[in-house]
């Protein structure tokens, strides 16, 4: 009896292995892709990025089409972010204020993804390199190599059986870790319950940050001459600055994996030049004329500065 439950079990394991093989790496980003957008889950995510750690509740949930994303602390300051769709609201539990920011774009807390994979091999190189077990579930590892030397690589660790990522890290061009993300347990269809943690709004100080409204990018009144391949502009805004009462121009450009932001705004008396790193997060500034161009960005220092110096006023 024991030897027939074996070998059912290793025909199962053999199989599964077999599908797993014809399954190419592009494959398996595409199903992670239509799987972290559609499927209930949740669990203990540690965010390892700038040399500090960070474990949070996480729980994704999506109802009538629109997606529902929660990071919850569970260290001091207790906090809560909030996704639901393009809205971002961050909820300090201990001073019971709500900040409400209203985004362009609806971006995963987990994971960022070309929204078409087609293009993906004009910039990176990818394959599957190897399995392993993250929170003791299989995993199949996928290496993201760039082909140039003007973004990072990284790895993504797929669930093979509802194909959600559970761990992904971001390197620097001399291959150290720069950012980790990592599941250490993972529910799928469990997350539909109520929520317990909900506060009453009326008890909250909330604040609204609108985004102004997009704009067709050719109204910017700036030209990028300098065009990493494979990016693509994602949005322009012009957002006003409150306490500055100045206009500042905001155009994000993305290869899906990386995204960078060009900010133009007048200059001030005091201005810093050059570049300025913390972590995996690179800025480059200048001044042109009576403007100071600041290029920001998930990148390497060469990137920013790349972009910064074919910037050209319209």
């Amino acid at each position: 009896m024991f030897f027939k439950a074996f070998a059912l079990y290793l025909s199962v394991i053999l199989h599964a292995a077999a599908d797993d093989q014809i399954l190419g790496a592009q494959q398996w980003l595409e199903r992670m892709n239509h799987a972290i957008k559609t499927l209930n889950y949740q669990g203990t995510v540690i965010f390892m990025k700038n040399g500090q750690l960070e474990t949070m509740k996480y729980r994704h949930t999506v109802e009538n089409g629109i997606e529902l994303e929660r990071l919850s602390s569970l260290n001091s300051p207790l906090r809560e972010v909030t996704r639901k769709s393009n809205e971002v609201s961050c909820l300090f539990k201990e001073t019971g204020q709500k900040i409400i920011n209203h985004h362009p774009i609806d971006n995963s807390f987990i994971i960022n993804l070309p929204a078409d994979l087609a293009d993906i091999k004009q910039s990176y190189s990818i394959t599957a390199v190897a399995k392993e077990l993250i929170a003791r579930l299989p995993t199949q590892i996928i290496n993201i190599q760039p082909l140039d030397q003007l973004r990072y690589p990284r790895k993504i660790w797929i669930e093979t059986q509802h194909f959600l990522p559970l761990k992904t890290e971001t390197y620097n061009l001399d291959g150290a870790t720069l950012e980790q993300v990592v599941f250490t347990d993972l529910q799928v269809n469990g997350a539909n319950e109520s929520d317990n943690s909900e506060i009453d709004d009326k008890k909250l100080q909330i604040k609204h940050i609108h985004e102004s409204q997009v704009e067709p990018v050719d109204t910017a009144p700036f030209r990028l001459k300098n065009w990493p391949a494979g990016f693509k502009s994602v949005f322009f805004i012009r957002n006003s600055l409150q306490q500055l009462q100045n206009a500042v121009d905001h155009l994000m450009i993305s290869d899906g994996f990386s995204s960078v932001s060009i900010y133009m705004e007048p200059k001030a008396e005091k201005v810093e030049q050059g570049l300025r790193s913390l972590g995996s997060v690179n800025s480059f500034s200048r001044v042109i004329d009576n403007y100071q161009i600041t290029v920001l960005g998930e990148v390497p220092a060469k990137t920013v500065e790349f972009i910064a110096n074919g910037i050209i006023l319209r």
